[in-house]
């Protein structure tokens, strides 16, 4: 018989080291500096059957309708204590250490400003998004997590302990690059975090 194991107490351990955490922007994306090593040896707890029908499934795909956005998401990890960003400007990347969405805390979704070439990337057009504009999640078990936005901020490099919650209702959070580019340092001067709260899941 298969098992399944639970992450969730190691998404809480992570996820309270993230609110603290010191995240950093890259030329086309958005990575975070933390060290994820020391969560190695978290205990897991096997889930029974009835405690699996319950679970949130894998996201697969990000639908905004106020930006014509509907796109594949990836899975991201860390590297070296960096988190992963999507490996091409079309797709977003899912932080798979979080809660997914649809899960209590928040979910965190990063997509690029732009291309290598200069080309627009998926979240070009992020700052449009205005408040009560919705985002769905649709997941593996085919439901579909309806979010509402609720405000975006724009943030200087440092701390962004509103940007990983661990607990409390669902939340979806959308981060890409945004200000001035810096040819020296190689990374933009802000970061757009759009936060959205959860309005319906079928």
């Amino acid at each position: 018989m298969s098992k399944h194991i639970d992450l969730l107490s190691l998404q809480k351990n992570i996820l309270a080291v993230l609110s603290g955490m010191l995240f950093t922007i890259s030329s086309v994306g958005l990575y975070q500096s933390i060290n994820f090593h020391h969560l190695n040896n978290t205990d897991n707890k096997v889930l029974g059957i009835e405690d699996q029908k319950d679970i949130v499934g894998f996201p697969i795909r990000l639908i905004i309708p106020a930006l014509n956005i509907n796109t594949g998401i990836q899975y991201l990890g860390s590297t070296e204590g960096e988190m992963d960003v999507p490996n091409n400007s079309t797709d977003v990347g899912w932080f798979m250490l979080g809660p997914r969405p649809g899960e209590n805390g928040s979910a965190v979704i990063a997509g690029h400003l732009n291309e290598k070439k200069g080309g627009d990337g998926v979240f070009a057009n992020l700052n449009k998004l205005k408040t009560g504009d919705k985002l769905y999640i649709e997941d593996s078990n085919k439901k579909i997590h309806s979010f509402a936005v609720r405000e975006s901020r724009l943030y200087d490099p440092g701390f962004a302990d509103e940007v990983f919650v661990p607990n409390g209702s669902p939340y979806l959070n959308l981060v890409t690059c945004e200000g001035v580019w810096d040819r020296n340092k190689k990374i933009y001067s802000k970061r757009l975090v759009v936060f959205a709260d959860i309005i319906s899941q079928r």
